[in-house]
């Protein structure tokens, strides 16, 4: 798997598409956020697939475009649902335009996304489209359930783990699904490669979670102790809750429920109970617990060892990144 590859294909794809176009307050925001980097774990997922194959990656860049816009336009709305300040170390589109702005350009995202379907005939147009609108809703609704949570103090880990089920990973399997449809297998192999996806996607949400308390705010580009702040129930917390003394739990439970005018001396208060109940030793062995469970898929893929081996690897650099 030739990752540089992928993502210079990838970029170069992205940048010749002509989202600068009237009305400019429509588009200009889809090209901000589009051309501001980020991971492109996503695509390059699709165009792995793709390549595993068919051994043609190519042909699965329209599709990867789509999974790439639509998980920007979730970011856009995300974004304005936590007046979040910052992505990827930049400001978010509601804060440099407008709300009403980047609700209407995230729509517009939305659309666009499908429209990179067409370019497939109608039996890979309908199975690409099938799986993105089950995607979509699903994300759907775990952005539901995790507003839900913020005003629910009985949220379990077993409901946690659904709700970033929900959010994250499904779109993370559906990425490499889509690639393996582009690329003609058959189903049963393509679900094995969505399995995959999926607890890597979960793995990849709990490495993410970790990193928003713990990261450095340099490389992580997001604001850091944003969950804290917004009162996210998140593995670190649930598990904090679960194992914590009574001082500790109550500290917490206040510090959610309350109205701290303070963010900073929040952040470091339930950053600093966290650290005291290994909270980061006990999120970085369910990452790898997930990690391990999206490996075993690997073993019923019909694919070359090499192969394997360049999942597993994309994969475990996944888990150790930082930001």
């Amino acid at each position: 798997m030739d990752i540089l590859s992928y993502q210079s294909d990838f970029i170069a794809y992205l940048e010749s598409q002509k989202f600068s176009r009237e009305p400019k307050n429509l588009y200009e925001p889809i090209d901000y956020i589009l051309q501001l980097g980020g991971k492109r774990i996503r695509p390059m997922l699709t165009l792995i697939a793709s390549d595993i194959f068919s051994g043609d990656y190519k042909q699965a860049l329209p599709a990867a475009l789509a999974v790439e816009v639509f998980h920007n336009f979730t970011l856009v709305h995300d974004d304005i649902m936590d007046d979040a300040p910052l992505r990827r170390g930049n400001e978010t589109v509601h804060e440099k335009w407008n709300i009403n702005t980047a609700i209407l350009s995230g729509d517009a995202m939305l659309i666009l996304a499908y429209q990179y379907f067409e370019n497939y005939e109608p039996v890979v147009f309908q199975k690409l489209a099938q799986l993105f609108s089950k995607t979509a809703l699903e994300v759907c609704d775990g952005q539901q359930l995790d507003v839900d949570f913020e005003t629910r103090n009985d949220v379990t880990i077993d409901e946690y783990i659904k709700m970033i089920t929900l959010k994250t990973s499904v779109l993370v399997a559906a990425a490499l699904k889509m690639g393996a449809i582009v690329a003609k297998a058959d189903e049963d192999q393509a679900q094995h490669l969505y399995d995959y996806g999926l607890n890597l996607g979960i793995a990849f949400q709990l490495q993410d979670d970790y990193l928003d308390t713990f990261g450095d705010p340099e490389s992580f580009g997001k604001q850091v102790g944003g969950d804290i702040i917004e009162n996210k129930k998140t593995y670190l917390y649930l598990k904090a809750l679960e194992v914590s003394n009574s001082n500790d739990k109550e500290n917490l439970l206040n510090l959610y429920n309350g109205k701290e005018k303070n963010n900073s001396e929040k952040i470091d208060t339930v950053s600093t109970i966290f650290r005291n109940n290994n909270i980061p030793e006990e999120t970085f062995k369910l990452i790898e617990y997930y990690t391990n469970k999206a490996f075993e898929s690997l073993d019923h893929l019909n694919i070359s060892e090499q192969q394997k081996q360049g999942l597993r690897v994309f994969g475990e650099n996944l888990m150790s990144r930082k930001v």
